[in-house]
């Protein structure tokens, strides 16, 4: 097998296996131990990670392509520096008769001076799996890096087709690299090892604060391009969204760094015979009108709101659009006569009103929802093109 290992077999390691494994890499995990991984690189610089690429080659077969590893024991063993200098056939047993499995592809690293092996070498090899109802995945042998499960369905062998290999590999594969360098996150790359490590996601660096991966902007300050940032390093960070939004992060959620005017309205009328405010109307699809909007920075908005409004039977009688105010289940505002959007008689006419609701506290989510009564009970106030427009105030 074409593996090269550094300072493992007492005997015959050249100078060329000397030069060709070292390595360098020992991204650590403690203050003694390096993290197990594959160095990361491809050919052309297309992918994040091409060394230990296994695919299946023949129906019961897969070829595992050359890469470069590290390979951590205990803290008196060190790690092991381990090089696949060509390829490797790796042929699978067939499938149970019952039951499916799973497999387990590793490189796996023999040193008869901590282990009974009496062996002192690397390999590529495979760990069977118990066939069962649910297949278990196998334990990884001890000093091993596991690349990929390989899931073998029952009855499964060459005379019937083999391993289908686009649904069976499942990628382990994680990475490592020098001291002090950037990981490209790969795989399950753990907990950081020291405050100020750093990982990449493939979509954003990320920095070790010494309890989580923490998104590190460009710059302080700077705003985020849109899909590289989902949790923020600080309140008051900027991130721009794919619909072209710019958004501010308050400590607990990414909200409009500008807040829009918002407008919702129904063309579908409806009338209500209730002297009482009631958000319902009766012979209409359309359901009660309101919106949800979090309270800009200056704690004030704009209420605009009307409709066209009539009342059948009654020329005295009065029809009143008015807006209930809540923040989650606290009241703000009841609806009241003086506040009301109010006409009378018929034919209907079109009536609106503006009024100031100021007091809130910014970023907390507010709901307005607007009322309706007649003035006088049992006849019909109608109720048509009934809209609500919310203009957040600087």
């Amino acid at each position: 097998m074409p593996l090269i290992t550094s300072w493992l077999s007492p005997t015959g390691q050249t100078r060329e296996d000397t030069r060709v494994s070292q390595i360098g890499a020992t991204t650590p995990v403690n203050a003694a131990q390096a993290r197990s991984g594959i160095l990361p690189g491809s050919y052309g610089g297309q992918y994040r990670v091409s060394g230990f690429w296994t695919e299946g080659t023949s129906a019961m077969s897969a070829t595992v392509y050359n890469g470069r590893a590290v390979i951590q024991g205990l803290h008196s063993q060190g790690f092991y520096q381990v090089v696949l200098d060509g390829n490797v056939v790796l042929t699978f047993a067939d499938g149970d008769a019952q039951y499916d499995r799973i497999d387990l592809v590793v490189l796996r690293v023999y040193d008869a001076s901590y282990d009974s092996t009496g062996k002192y070498e690397a390999a590529v090899e495979i760990v069977r799996g118990t066939p069962a109802a649910i297949p278990p995945v196998p334990a990884a042998p001890v000093l091993s890096l596991p690349l990929y499960e390989v899931a073998v369905p029952a009855g499964t062998s060459a005379g019937k087709g083999g391993i289908v290999w686009a649904d069976t590999l499942r990628d382990l594969r994680t990475t490592t690299v020098a001291i002090g360098g950037i990981v490209p996150a790969y795989g399950d790359t753990g907990a950081g090892a020291y405050p100020g490590q750093y990982q990449d996601t493939h979509t954003a660096l990320e920095r070790w604060d010494g309890s989580a991966w923490v998104p590190y902007p460009a710059a302080i300050g700077g705003i985020a391009p849109k899909d590289t940032l989902t949790s923020a390093s600080y309140v008051g960070q900027y991130r721009d969204t794919p619909q072209r939004v710019l958004q501010r992060w308050n400590g607990s959620a990414w909200l409009p760094a500008f807040p829009a005017t918002l407008f919702k309205e129904s063309l579908d009328s409806g009338f209500t015979t209730a002297v009482a405010y009631s958000e319902n109307l009766q012979d209409t699809t359309f359901g009660p009108l309101r919106i949800t909007f979090n309270a800009p920075p200056s704690g004030v908005v704009l209420l605009h709101y009307g409709a066209n409004t009539s009342t059948s039977g009654n020329a005295a009688a009065i029809g009143f659009t008015s807006p209930y105010v809540t923040q989650g289940s606290t009241l703000v505002w009841d609806p009241v006569d003086e506040r009301s959007a109010l006409s009378a008689g018929e034919p209907g006419s079109s009536v609106s009103t503006v009024t100031r609701l100021g007091g809130l506290t910014a970023d907390l989510p507010y709901t307005v929802t607007l009322m309706h009564r007649v003035s006088v009970a049992g006849i019909r106030a109608w109720f048509d093109n009934i809209f609500l427009r919310i203009e957040p105030l600087s």
